[in-house]
Formats: C-alpha cells, sequence, structure tokens
C-alpha cells in the first residue's frame, strides 16, 4: 500500500472516531474535534504526498506522530473513568496512527536506499 492511501485511511480514522466521540458524548468537549480537525489536514496533504512532496511527507509525518503522542492523555482518562467505548476509540486512532508512521519512515528508508543505490551506479558507471 503507498504511503499516501495510508495517511488518507489514517486521516479518515481520525475524522470519524473523532466526530463519534464529539457525538456520543453526554457533555461533548471541544478537544474531542482536534483529531478531526488535524484528520482534515492530514487529508489535505495527501494530494502532494501522492506526487512525492518531501516536504509534505515530512510535515504528515510530524502531524501523525504528535497526534499519536497526543492521544495518550485522552486514552489514560478513558482507562481511569473505564469507558470502554473511549478505550476502543482512541485506541483505535492510535493504532491507525501507529502504522502511517510505520509506513511514513519505511518510506523514507526504501527512498534513501534508493538513492544510494543510484549513486553508487553512477560512480560506478563513472570509473567504468
Amino acid at each position: 500500500m503507498k504511503v499516501y492511501m495510508v495517511s488518507m485511511l489514517n486521516a479518515f480514522v481520525l475524522m470519524i472516531l473523532g466526530l463519534w466521540g464529539y457525538l456520543g458524548s453526554e457533555d461533548p468537549s471541544l478537544t474531542a474535534l482536534i483529531p478531526v480537525i488535524l484528520g482534515a489536514l492530514l487529508l489535505s496533504l495527501t494530494q502532494q504526498l501522492r506526487y512525492g512532496s518531501k516536504p509534505m511527507a515530512h510535515l504528515s509525518v510530524i502531524i501523525t506522530l504528535l497526534i499519536l503522542i497526543g492521544l495518550i492523555k485522552p486514552l489514560s482518562g478513558a482507562i481511569m473513568r473505564a469507558d470502554s467505548n473511549a478505550i476502543y476509540r482512541v485506541s483505535a486512532m492510535m493504532v491507525s496512527c501507529a502504522i502511517a508512521t510505520g509506513f511514513f519512515v519505511r518510506s523514507f528508508i526504501m527512498v534513501r536506499k534508493r538513492k544510494k543505490k543510484l549513486k553508487f551506479n553512477d560512480v560506478k558507471a563513472s570509473n567504468g
């Protein structure tokens, strides 16, 4: 699966589960909309990711990591309240962000290896 598709899927997961948490709450808090807003931001970067924009890839992975880290506190709060629905929602968002981060890292490593290989082949051809 391509990294832009994983990022898009992650954005949809964040938006859908964030809206579910906001709309399904008895006393909704605006902080529940943070994953929705950041998911929309990630979704807006998908087109640039598709065409290989390095700055947008780096921005996307930073946003994804910040979301992953930022969801630790809501997960601990949900565990303290023993709110199983919130635990499942936040855990699903965290898993989605972790998978997306893994795909980003794998993509960065593959690009670096490809560059090294091309550089090696260029040096080899010029010496040959």
